[in-house]
């Protein structure tokens, strides 16, 4: 069964908070001439960031930041007979806009469009997904529990950093698309039908100069829907914990060059889908994913890339979930973020 997407998910479902965290990940404080640095400038000095989880890190008050992400999810095949068309591959494209409410606290609206492309013969569908709203606020930890502040020096920069995030999405989309049969798939439709949400908290902490550990706690939850033919579907409870080791390997002062290496195992815990008040066959289970990426800061822009791949799977009835979470072969992720003063 091909999975739901939107922003929580980027692999047929909502997608993840991987999303919110490709918006906050490039966001990386700059070391000014006085030796402070500005929260959500990518510069030289400071804690790295994922390329996927969600960070500890705020945009600066009164800034914007626009957001492009391609999730690309390249899926395995286990039927080779072409009368039974499989996914071959999909593209999860979000657009995102963040603002700067105050510095311990940033706002977030997104825009996905997916394409959901079966092999020869099959069931494809294309087309914007939900809209998502998401409030983060960000705190550290200084003798205390203190707010972001406007500023920080670097020395300040190398306590403990932590967020609450929270959010959830609007029912812009097509939830009801239909097959050639005219059969409703809630997999490959665009949109829910009803709101889901989600929250969680981070970790961010520089254990040196160059290498910065993160850490993401989320749970992505849905809202039962009934269907134009009268079938009611809740998908699965998402529980994610996804640390990370970012690395600062080159940079360069004059030209407001930085290049980062990171790494990221990603466990995610699916619930299984419910259809008319019974649990669903061939749907959750449990995955690890090992995303390894680099990062790339010039001035206010970022680039991201990485390749994500499951190391383990745990799945239910794993063969049937082809198209879905961990049955990739891989998912190549890309991003661009460009902040605005």
């Amino acid at each position: 069964m091909v999975r739901r997407s939107g922003i929580f998910r980027s692999t047929g479902g909502l997608a993840s908070l991987s999303a919110l965290g490709l918006l906050l990940a490039w966001v990386s404080p700059v070391a000014a001439h006085h030796g402070v640095a500005g929260l959500g400038v990518a510069g030289l000095q400071g804690p790295g960031a994922p390329l996927e989880a969600a960070t500890s890190a705020t945009l600066p008050a009164r800034t914007l930041l626009f957001y492009l992400k391609l999730d690309r999810a390249e899926y395995e095949t286990f039927d080779s007979d072409p009368t039974n068309p499989e996914s071959d591959y999909a593209n999860f494209w979000i657009g995102g806009l963040g603002y700067g409410v105050t510095s311990w606290l940033s706002a977030y609206l997104f825009f996905p469009y997916n394409q959901k492309i079966d092999e020869s013969g099959g069931f494809d569908t294309e087309g914007f997904a939900d809209l998502s709203l998401f409030t983060q606020l960000g705190w550290k930890w200084d003798e205390g529990p203190r707010l972001i502040p406007p500023t920080e020096s670097l020395d300040d920069l190398e306590d403990w950093h932590f967020t609450f995030f929270g959010g959830f999405t609007i029912p812009t989309s097509n939830a009801n698309e239909r097959d050639r049969n005219g059969t409703i798939d809630p997999g490959k439709s665009t949109g829910f039908g009803e709101p889901s949400y989600a929250f969680g908290l981070t970790a961010t902490k520089m254990l040196a100069d160059r290498l910065t550990f993160n850490l993401e706690l989320s749970r992505n939850a849905f809202i039962e829907n009934t269907y134009d033919d009268g079938n009611r579907t809740r998908f699965g409870t998402e529980y994610r914990v996804n640390p990370g080791l970012i690395y600062r390997l080159w940079e360069h002062e004059a030209h407001r060059l930085r290049l980062d290496v990171s790494l990221e195992p990603q466990y995610l815990n699916l619930g299984r889908d419910r259809t008319n008040g019974s649990d669903e066959r061939a749907t959750g289970g449990h995955i690890l994913y090992m995303l390894p990426g680099v990062r790339a800061y010039w001035r206010q822009v970022s680039l991201g890339l990485g390749v994500k791949v499951p190391a383990w799977t745990d799945l239910n009835e794993e063969r049937d979930q082809q198209g879905g979470e961990g049955t990739e072969h891989y998912r190549v992720i890309f991003t661009l973020s460009v902040l605005v003063p």
